[in-house]
C-alpha cells in the first residue's frame, strides 16, 4: 500500500507547500474565486488544444493551457488596475462561468464526456507518475524562491501598502503575481483537478487565519493542515475504494468545519 500512495502523497505535499502561500495572497486580495477561474481557464485551454488536434495531458496541451491561463492573468491584472466601477470578484465570477460553459460545450462533442468532466474536476492524483511530481516540485520551488526574493513587493501590492504606486509599479507586480499564480494553477489542475486545487489554496489558509495573525505562523499551520488533510483523504480513498481527489476535498471540508467549531468555542470562552 505504501508504494501505491507514496508519490501521490509527495505530490500533495508539494501542492500544499505552494498553494498555502498563494492562498494567503488570494484571501487578502479578496479574490477568493480567482483560483477557480484560472483553473477553469487552464482546463479550457487544454480543451481548445484538443479541438486543434493536440492530445490531452501532453506537453503541447500543457503549453496551450498555460497560454490561456496567462491571457486570463493579463486580463485580471488589467481589470484590477483599470478602475473600481466593477468589483473584481464579479469579473472573476464571469470569467469562471464563461470558461466552464465553453468547456462543457466542447466536452459535449467529445467521446467519454462524463469521464472528461470528472477528470477536470477532481483529477487523478492517485496515479501520478514520479517524473510529474519532480517536474512540478522544481517549477514550484523556482516560483517560491522568486516570490521569497520579492516578497516585500508582492505583499505590498496584496495589502495595498504601495504609497499610491510611487514606490512600486503596482500593475507590473500585480501581473507578475497573476502570471506566476497561473503557471502554478495550470500545472496543478492537470494533475489534481479544479476542486482539489481550490481546496489546497483556500481551506488551509482560511483555517490558519482563524487562529493566527502572524504570516509565518499562518503559513506553517497551513502546511500542517494541508499535509494532514491529504494524508487522511488518501487513507479514506484507499480503505473505502473511493476517488482520491474527492476524498481529500471532503476531508478538507471536515477540517474546515472542525476549525470553525474550535474557533467559536475558544471565542465563546474568552467572551
Amino acid at each position: 500500500m505504501l508504494e501505491l500512495i507514496i508519490w501521490p502523497f509527495i505530490a500533495c505535499v508539494v501542492l500544499a507547500g505552494i498553494h498555502a502561500y498563494l492562498g494567503m495572497h488570494v484571501i487578502e486580495r479578496g479574490v477568493i474565486f480567482v483560483d477557480l477561474a484560472l483553473a477553469q481557464t487552464a482546463a479550457l485551454g487544454a480543451l481548445l488544444g484538443f479541438l486543434l488536434g493536440i492530445e490531452l495531458h501532453t506537453t503541447g496541451s500543457y503549453f496551450v493551457s498555460l497560454t490561456a491561463t496567462l491571457v486570463a492573468a493579463i486580463f485580471l491584472s488589467w481589470s484590477r488596475s483599470s478602475g473600481k466601477q466593477v468589483q473584481q470578484e464579479a469579473i472573476v465570477g464571469i470569467l469562471y462561468v464563461f470558461a466552464a460553459a465553453v468547456s462543457v460545450l466542447i466536452l459535449s462533442k467529445a467521446p467519454s464526456e462524463a469521464e472528461h468532466i470528472k477528470y477536470m474536476l477532481v483529477g487523478n492524483i492517485l496515479f501520478v507518475k514520479p517524473q510529474e511530481v519532480i517536474k512540478m516540485a522544481v517549477l514550484y520551488s523556482a516560483i517560491g524562491i522568486f516570490h521569497y526574493i520579492f516578497r516585500k513587493n508582492f505583499f505590498a501590492v496584496t495589502e495595498g501598502n504601495t504609497d499610491g504606486g510611487k514606490k512600486i509599479n503596482v500593475p507590473f507586480w500585480d501581473f507578475v503575481f497573476y502570471a506566476t499564480f497561473g503557471a502554478v494553477v495550470t500545472s496543478s489542475v492537470e494533475m489534481a483537478g479544479v476542486l482539489l486545487v481550490f481546496s489546497f489554496l483556500i481551506v488551509p489558509a482560511v483555517c490558519a487565519m482563524m487562529f493566527f495573525e502572524n504570516i509565518r505562523a499562518r503559513l506553517f499551520f497551513s502546511w500542517i493542515l494541508g499535509i494532514t488533510g491529504s494524508l487522511f483523504g488518501m487513507a479514506v480513498s484507499v480503505f473505502y475504494d473511493l476517488p482520491t481527489g474527492a476524498s481529500v476535498v471532503a476531508v478538507f471540508g471536515i477540517l474546515f468545519t472542525v476549525s470553525m467549531v474550535v474557533r467559536l468555542t475558544v471565542k465563546k470562552r474568552k467572551g
